[in-house]
């Protein structure tokens, strides 16, 4: 392949640097961002913050949020597929029953669900580590963004998916343990384990705890003794999530009932809405990093 001459390398950077500074220097389109990201009522470091830096807002936003298009989904899913697609603990004791029922073709369609499962998460993952190391402030606003990409891909190609058998399962299931693993993934990493949306029975046994702790009643105090003490915030989160989850179990099942596949798309829309900000804010440290490039030298 002959090399671009020299002449209309420099013509190009020159239109390029013109065109930048004449579009760039007036702000014109960072000032389109910063007025989007005032309309977001988001916080700004809602999928931005990590683990012990994040505040219990923080995590109480995160949480309903994600635990709404979770219960969503699967509830939705269910109806859409037959299938729980987030609960691999089902999964994987249907597997250990058909393996010992000898019905090797149905075990070999739960691990299919399983590794579908663990290839969301291994994705997730792989793409927040990514973005870690080349210090995106939008990891986690992409992986939401892949999400809702896929949910849009099940929407509108559920009915073409739900024909396509792998493993006896159809694709649609294997699609949605998929988008399941991945969503249960990025809430994890970013919250350090402390939300869990996917699946409640670790969410349902928490709850029971401190409850336990808050009706405990402290009789006497002698001796030092270490009084019994409920962890309200934690309280709060848990039921929060279980109240999420229960709600958006609803809306899914009306809206398979009465939409179909396609109940998936306003999720898809409102896991963007989510990822919008730190979307936004990478663009506009993009747009500052464009300028001082190909900012005329003085």
């Amino acid at each position: 392949m002959r090399r671009i001459p020299r002449t209309i390398q420099l013509i190009v950077a020159r239109y390029l640097r013109g065109l930048l500074r004449n579009r760039l220097d007036g702000q014109q389109l960072q000032a389109a961002v910063e007025s989007a990201l005032a309309t977001l009522p988001i916080q700004e470091k809602l999928l931005v913050r990590e683990g012990a830096l994040r505040s219990e807002t923080l995590n109480r936003q995160l949480a309903w949020a994600m635990a709404f298009v979770a219960g969503a989904v699967n509830a939705g899913g269910f109806l859409a597929v037959s299938h729980y697609t987030s609960h691999m603990t089902g999964v994987v004791s249907s597997m250990a029953d058909e393996l010992a029922a000898g019905d090797l073709t149905t075990a070999l369609a739960a691990l299919a669900m399983m590794l579908s499962f663990l290839g969301g998460a291994f994705v997730c993952t792989t793409l927040i580590s990514f973005g870690q190391r080349h210090r995106m402030r939008s990891r986690y606003a992409l992986t939401l963004a892949l999400e809702a990409v896929l949910m849009l891909i099940f929407g509108f190609m559920g009915n073409r998916l739900q024909q396509e058998i792998q493993f006896t399962l159809p694709m649609t299931v294997m699609l949605l343990c998929f988008i399941m693993g991945l969503h249960n993934a990025v809430t994890s990493i970013i919250s350090g384990a402390a939300v869990r949306t996917t699946h409640l029975t670790g969410t349902v046994t928490d709850i029971g705890i401190e409850l336990s702790r808050l009706s405990y009643v402290n009789l006497h105090n002698r001796h030092g003794r270490e009084r019994i003490v409920a962890n309200r915030q934690k309280l709060t989160l848990l039921l929060l999530i279980l109240a999420s989850f229960l709600g958006g179990g609803v809306v899914g099942a009306l809206g398979f009932r009465h939409i179909g596949f396609k109940v998936t798309v306003p999720l898809a829309g409102f896991l963007c809405f989510l990822a919008a900000r730190p979307l936004l804010l990478e663009l506009r440290l993009l747009l500052h990093r464009l300028k001082r490039q190909w900012a005329p030298s003085e």
